[in-house]
């Protein structure tokens, strides 16, 4: 990375011990097909909004400041289905799918995309697709049996979480893998009261 750029991404972190412990257990199931996996940590485990690469310290001072806009109440996320980026044929991303939760994470993410173009960052060609990375394929190695057991856990429920905190992070590459730390934690509001 070069000086004065920090690598950098939006997040909400999964703090339930049994999701986690669920997503673990999914992943060593996954390893077990002999698959070439390259797994996310358990402690690095959760979910992006919007990666922003390689950015200007100054920016990301400015990018906080201007994140405090946003507002949004305690919501619940729920994690159910493992599937695969881009197809079963070809995968490259294996995840975990978001249900319930889903249109809140977009929303906030629609939020970011208009503060950041305040800001010229470019947007995000891709959009938001709500899930959750648990493993990178790195080669065709065992893939047959791989997306065998993937099909077999489409439906799988791995539980839910209370989002009450959305994370600006410091994403650090190591050879052991990212190293991840926050730089700024926007805190849900008090739900508003309607009717």
């Amino acid at each position: 990375m070069s000086d004065g750029l920090i690598r950098s991404f939006v997040a909400v972190d999964l703090n339930d011990d049994r999701v986690l412990g669920n997503i673990v257990d999914t992943q060593q199931k996954l390893s077990r097909t002999g698959g070439d996996l390259k797994l996310v940590e358990r402690q690095n485990i959760h979910i992006t909004l919007r990666f922003l690469g390689e950015i200007p310290r100054e920016l990301v001072h400015e990018i906080i400041e201007q994140i405090k806009q946003i507002k949004f109440s305690r919501f619940e996320v729920e994690f159910k289905g493992l599937g695969v980026f881009p197809s079963l044929r070809q995968p490259r991303v294996l995840w975990v799918g978001i249900e319930k939760g889903a249109e809140e994470l977009a929303r906030i993410f629609e939020d970011l995309e208009k503060i950041l173009r305040t800001l010229r960052v470019q947007p995000d060609r891709r959009g938001f697709s709500p899930h959750l990375t648990i493993a990178r394929v790195r080669s065709g190695r065992n893939r047959a049996e791989l997306t065998r057991i993937v099909s077999e856990m489409e439906d799988k429920e791995f539980g839910s979480i209370d989002v009450d905190s959305v994370r600006l992070k410091k994403s650090t590459l190591t050879p052991h893998g990212p190293m991840y730390e926050d730089l700024y934690a926007l805190q849900a509001t008090a739900p508003e009261t309607h009717r």
